[in-house]
């Protein structure tokens, strides 16, 4: 067997689909992105398409260090998305071939049901406790949510104090009865995270992801010795080096590579292991569509460590189409009481609906960050 191209759609909401097809007539699904960089990414797969046509598809180790090591720059967002969105169909073309799901080839499932979480509220937060409540209907008791929205690199006591009345808010709502994280988003400067973090530990967050930002690695450590909520970061890092150097350094409970971001799946199990070893846990980063959801669950079911999984069902991002939309066989993603069951379709397991994935792309309009400034005109990390 052997590849023959690669065909690439951007579809709506912010998502890029890539198929990989052979010669035999097996297509494999991958889902290379960078939100907000989606023709970046397109162009860096197109480029490596080079390396692969005429390759065997099943030599998925070789091709991968192919692309990681053949082009001397290496790393980071858009060059390890471009990869990991390769190396996912790569995986899916395996798994179709042989007639199994990827997580039996990755050694088999360590568990028999996967605990998901969804998101509430938006960018600058608002109506989180209808949301809870419309999702507990659904049997959810797991959420994220933004910690903040705009905030300044030393902020007023009332921006302060307002993050502190709306989490606290939620929690005298529910009481016990939900769980909830609060993502920073990176939004929040050392200083002021220092101050929420000692604020909100009463509300008993169950994490706070991307505390600071990513740049800021060293301060993790600083930040987890001066608090008992458990901090969350991954999303923004792109290699097992830069895992290894934020994971040496310490203050981490939780690690959240990103399948789409991170060089794929295998390499996102890789850097699992190095968390395991640390005793740091996993929570897989994932705001994106079905094929990378599914990645997700092929890494969470072989990995010991895997807490949590993110999915965007029902996300506040998702404008024009949801996790769902592009597929077909949606009973096999229900979530009951909060978990999921593996997929046990052959490769990752979704089934595309394609006529809709080639009718998105044809509308498909492109979808930008949000730009924010402070009350002085600077720009505000979104």
């Amino acid at each position: 067997m052997k590849i023959k191209q690669l065909r690439l759609y951007p579809v709506a909401p912010r998502w890029c689909f890539l198929a990989v097809d052979t010669d035999e007539g097996v297509t494999g699904w991958g889902e290379p992105i960078i939100e907000g960089k989606v023709e970046t990414v397109m162009a860096a797969v197109k480029e490596l398409e080079f390396y692969l046509i005429d390759k065997d598809p099943a030599q998925i180790n070789d091709l991968w260090q192919l692309l990681y090591r053949g082009g001397f720059y290496r790393g980071g967002p858009i060059l390890m998305s471009a990869i990991a969105g390769i190396e996912q169909a790569l995986w899916d073309i395996k798994g179709k071939v042989m007639g199994q799901p990827v997580h039996q080839l990755l050694g088999g499932r360590v568990r028999d049901k996967m605990k998901v979480y969804s998101w509430v509220g938006g960018d600058d937060p608002a109506d989180e406790i209808a949301q809870i409540k419309a999702q507990q209907k659904l049997g959810r008791s797991t959420f994220k949510l933004n910690g903040c929205g705009k905030m300044a690199l030393v902020d007023t006591h009332k921006a302060v104090d307002d993050v502190i009345e709306r989490i606290g808010l939620i929690r005298s709502t529910f009481g016990n009865t939900v769980d909830f994280g609060l993502d920073f988003h990176g939004r929040v400067s050392v200083p002021m995270a220092k101050v929420l973090l000692r604020e909100l530990e009463p509300f008993r967050p169950l994490f706070v992801e991307e505390p600071v930002l990513a740049e800021q690695y060293e301060q993790y450590s600083v930040l987890s010795s001066s608090t008992s909520i458990v901090l969350a970061a991954g999303e923004r890092m792109y290699t097992r080096a830069e895992f290894k150097r934020v994971l040496s350094r310490g203050g981490l409970g939780i690690l959240q590579p990103d399948v789409s971001h991170a060089g794929g799946i295998l390499e996102t199990v890789k850097i699992a292991a190095m968390a395991e070893a640390y005793d740091v846990t996993l929570a897989p980063h994932c705001p994106l569509g079905p094929i990378a959801f599914s990645a997700c669950l092929a890494v969470d079911f072989v990995s010991y460590n895997a807490v949590l999984q993110e999915t965007s069902l029902g996300m506040h991002y998702n404008t024009g189409a949801d996790l769902l939309d592009y597929v077909n066989n949606k009973d096999d993603f229900t979530i009951t009481d909060g978990f999921i069951n593996p997929l046990t379709k052959p490769g990752l397991g979704v089934e595309l609906n394609e006529d809709a994935i080639y009718q998105a792309a044809e509308q498909h309009t492109g979808w930008r960050n949000p730009v924010w400034r402070h009350q002085d005109g600077s720009v505000a990390e979104w």
